[in-house]
């Protein structure tokens, strides 16, 4: 019985450790991507019309917390919804969606 209960604990520890090494690996590669384009913070005001409404339109109940534009134009806007989740969103000054 304990050989059974030694085995099982082995084996979620190694796939514990095989999941954190992928999360790290996708984070630091997420950071070195916003790094590289440099933006700097803006009040939400300063946002074009056309930004604001896709948030609006896609995320209804999201509100801005805090923008950001790079000199491509390019928008990195961090959001939180009514429910409590939070995330980061990037869009270009037309308002159109950008995978970072």
């Amino acid at each position: 019985m304990k050989k059974i209960f030694i085995t099982t604990v082995f084996a979620l520890g190694s796939l514990t450790a095989f999941a954190q090494e992928e999360a790290t690996a996708v984070e630091e590669t997420a950071t070195e991507a916003v790094a590289q384009d440099d933006f700097s913070e803006v009040s939400a005001e300063e946002l074009p019309e056309a930004v604001t409404a896709a948030v609006s339109k896609n995320y209804p109940t999201a509100s801005i917390d805090k923008a950001y534009v790079n000199e491509s134009k390019q928008y990195k806007l961090e959001v939180s919804l009514e429910d409590g989740t939070a995330g980061t969103l990037y869009a270009d000054e037309n308002g159109n969606w950008i995978e970072m």
